[in-house]
């Protein structure tokens, strides 16, 4: 168990550094972020800041030797500089379960070997792979990159062979991957918390609304069946399991039109979907990832109210934060982000309801009121 005053280091200087470095204020640590600009949102609320490249060796040793324990924010780190990391101080996730949540063959690969099921799949190495991906999987189907996709970035949706050639040609890195294109009508997610003494919690499910590939709502808890609440908990604890995951993971699912959960992917570190708990849990999905990797109790999660969060993307919905801060009912976070780009995550509002008493369609409209203007 970490005592406090110790220093967490944080790879990243986001916003889910930023939010985990406030978190573990409350609990008694410092934190210090690795970034590459000096100006980043972690860095902002962080006791220290170590600048410069991931890449570079002398940075990464710099940075080691002034912590006590090391997490990261983003996956898309490169594994080498993670794995010496390592070598100077504990590093939760493990640089194992971060090399299978970056590459997308490596992640469907390692779920299919532990019968988590996932959407149909194959490797794409070659313009000639694209006839097998047409014949196994059939038109229409996703071509994703296996590294550095986000936000809908890194993919196409492919109707015929000629959009296939044309996706093989644009989307890099290669290899790449193809998979079936599935009818389903909810997306949910769960986080999952575990330490190295194998504590392990899980939150609330919730469901998801994208819009321009990027999340735009979340809404907790999802409104699924009691059965397939359980069953989605039951896949993330497995898959945490078989991860040995310290700290704490997102997991990103699919409820087909059969009611089969297809998990989509996981991310190991906060996730945009677990935001609402910060106004409707008493510890949080950054308290708990904290808790998890400086080795603290995890104390069983309680929801204690209904939530939806709704993302402020750049530039449009930034325009309505004097509006935020005068309604009663919305609880406002910003992220210290200097240019309001067009798809940047800024920040994200949470509105709590009564426990079990989330409203209907109306309601929720009703209550992101002026944030619902462009729908």
């Amino acid at each position: 168990m970490l005592l406090p005053n110790s220093t967490i280091g944080i790879v990243g200087g986001g916003q889910l550094g930023r939010m985990s470095a406030v978190a573990a204020a409350r609990l008694g640590f410092r934190t210090h972020i690795l970034s590459d600009i000096m100006d980043a949102p972690a860095a902002q609320v962080a006791s220290g800041i170590t600048v410069g490249s991931y890449h570079d060796q002398s940075i990464l040793k710099q940075f080691a030797e002034q912590v006590d324990v090391i997490t990261f924010e983003f996956e898309n780190i490169n594994i080498e500089g993670i794995e010496y990391l390592a070598t100077v101080r504990p590093v939760h996730p493990s640089s194992n379960v971060l090399k299978i949540s970056q590459d997308r063959f490596l992640e469907k690969d390692f779920l299919n070997q532990h019968d988590i099921p996932t959407t149909q799949w194959i490797s794409v190495f070659q313009l000639e792979d694209g006839i097998n991906a047409a014949e196994k999987l059939g038109f229409p189907f996703i071509l994703k990159t296996t590294r550095l996709g986000y936000d809908g970035k890194g993919q196409a949706v492919i109707r015929t062979d000629k959009e296939f050639k044309k996706a093989f040609k644009n989307l890099n890195p290669h290899p790449l991957i193809a998979e079936k294109k599935v009818n389903f009508y909810k997306e949910i997610s769960v986080m999952v918390v575990q330490n190295e003494h194998d504590e392990l919690q899980t939150f609330d499910v919730t469901e998801n609304r994208h819009k321009n590939g990027i999340l735009d709502l979340s809404i907790a808890p999802a409104r699924i069946t009691s059965t397939l609440q359980n069953k989605a908990k039951e896949i993330a604890v497995k898959i945490a399991q078989a991860l040995k995951l310290v700290g704490i993971l997102g997991v990103e699912m699919f409820i087909d039109d059969q009611d089969n959960i297809l998990v989509n992917e996981i991310a190991p570190r906060p996730h945009n979907s677990g935001h609402w708990t910060m106004n409707a849990c008493p510890f949080d999905q950054f308290e708990m990832h904290i808790r998890a990797v400086t080795n603290l109790p995890l104390p069983p999660i309680a929801r204690h109210s209904d939530a939806i969060m709704k993302n402020l993307i750049g530039p449009q919905t930034l325009e309505y934060w004097p509006k935020i801060l005068e309604n009663g009912r919305m609880i406002g976070h910003l992220y210290g982000k200097k240019e309001a780009k067009p798809g940047r995550k800024m920040g994200h509002v949470n509105i709590n309801f009564p426990y079990n008493g989330l409203p209907g369609e109306f309601g929720i409209k009703a209550a992101l009121s002026f944030l619902c203007s462009g729908d």
